[in-house]
């Protein structure tokens, strides 16, 4: 890494990490909040799952950032790329992702494999096949889909930068790569081949071609500010300008009207313009706030221990959601019962601390965290270094640098 890059590492995005996995992990559970807050707030929180655009922006922009000014479609420098991305994502999606079908040999749960021939299933999702199918995206790890998007984007990244550099053709790109995902729905709707591109609501929502503009957004911040120096001094308030932004989006979300079958103002037509676009433009401006401005929110979230739950969200955003929180929500029930056996035994009738939704979810969140820092701790960091130190896809060069993705 250049020493511009070194120099400019910002530990608040790292810990965006964590923020953005909490508000997936929020959105997935908002139904706690109906039980003692009006509907609204319910509805408010649904539309968490803004954290995946939040990844995405980050996503297109710590690449910019790092490559953008590097990149040459050299067989070595592609392979190298290729190595770094490998290492940063794939060990512990594989790994959680062989937990998952594991858990499925005992459990049968069924959304797991959608019913499908189960080793088909694991091909499909260990080489992230299944996120171009409708009916497949939510196998395996169900969040996991979101990788699909992301690898999409690792491998069209490098040739983004060269038509914008060689071409000049940068903001065309977004609109090309959205109209050929509309000729692909407009194609392969006519066909039942598991919902491969089937509809339009599947293709803008779950796949790269519907979700660019956000990878392109992050893209077009890391180009303002990459020639700038990032020393916080600005006074300016974009950061806060942004963070409103951010949940203003997430507000006109919620009251919308959620079509039929789905489950959440995000599926509706002006919910999807809502996230894909206008969302992805306030988390640009949040962004800018955070690289060039000095705040208390900025404070927080670089500090040390957000800092480490950012570097250990990405384990936390694939065990948050299935078969690890599914053990964990059964224990509770185990605890539960086993409590209110020690109450009948002593002839008492108190209440157990795990007969609530909300304190069993606030268990569980911190159940999961210690899980995901020791994952990262014991198996994802050492892998990533490991595998970025061997000559696995190219040789490995003696190069001291501090990755920031």
């Amino acid at each position: 890494m250049s020493q511009r890059a070194q120099s400019n590492y910002i530990p608040a995005l790292t810990g965006v990490r964590a923020m953005a996995a909490y508000l997936v992990f929020i959105s997935h559970f908002a139904y706690v909040f109906d039980e003692k807050f009006p509907h609204s707030v319910q509805r408010f929180f649904n539309e968490f799952h803004i954290g995946v655009t939040i990844f995405f922006v980050l996503s297109g922009f710590l690449i910019a950032f790092r490559y953008f000014d590097s990149f040459k479609l050299s067989k070595e420098w592609f392979l190298q790329y290729l190595k770094n991305r490998v290492a940063r994502i794939y060990p512990m999606y594989a790994l959680l992702t062989i937990g998952a079908f594991i858990a499925y040999h005992f459990t049968q749960n069924q959304t797991v494999t959608d019913g499908q021939n189960p080793v088909v299933m694991f091909f499909m999702n260990i080489v992230f096949l299944r996120g171009f199918f409708d009916q497949f995206k939510f196998t395996g790890i169900a969040q996991g889909w979101s990788l699909t998007v992301e690898e999409c984007f690792y491998f069209s990244a490098p040739f983004i930068f060269l038509i914008a550099t060689k071409y000049k053709k940068f903001y065309i790109q977004p609109i090309a790569v959205t109209g050929l995902g509309v000729s692909l729905v407009l194609i392969f709707s006519h066909f039942n081949w598991f919902g491969f591109f089937g509809n339009f609501t599947f293709m803008m929502l779950y796949t790269f071609l519907g979700r660019c503009f956000e990878f392109f957004a992050g893209i077009q911040l890391a180009l303002i500010v990459r020639k700038q120096k990032l020393d916080g001094s600005s006074k300016k308030k974009f950061t806060y300008l942004g963070f409103f932004l951010i949940f203003f989006c997430v507000w006109i979300m919620s009251t919308l009207t959620i079509p039929q079958g789905y489950e959440a103002g995000l599926h509706n037509l002006w919910g999807i313009v809502t996230n894909n676009y206008f969302l992805a433009i306030s988390i640009t401006i949040f962004f800018y706030g955070l690289l060039t401005e000095t705040t208390l929110l900025k404070k927080f979230l670089a500090h040390p221990f957000i800092e480490l739950l950012g570097k250990s969200s990405y384990i936390f955003y694939l065990i948050h959601l299935g078969y690890m929180y599914n053990f964990i929500h059964h224990l509770m029930n185990n605890l539960n019962d086993y409590v209110f056996e020690l109450y009948d035994k002593w002839g008492v009738d108190w209440h157990s601390p795990f007969e609530y939704d909300s304190l069993n979810l606030l268990y569980a969140f911190i159940v999961l965290n210690i899980i995901s820092i020791t994952l990262f701790k014991l198996i994802e960091e050492p892998l990533n270094h490991y595998i970025r130190k061997s000559d696995f896809l190219v040789k490995h060069k003696a190069v001291r640098e501090k990755s920031i993705v």
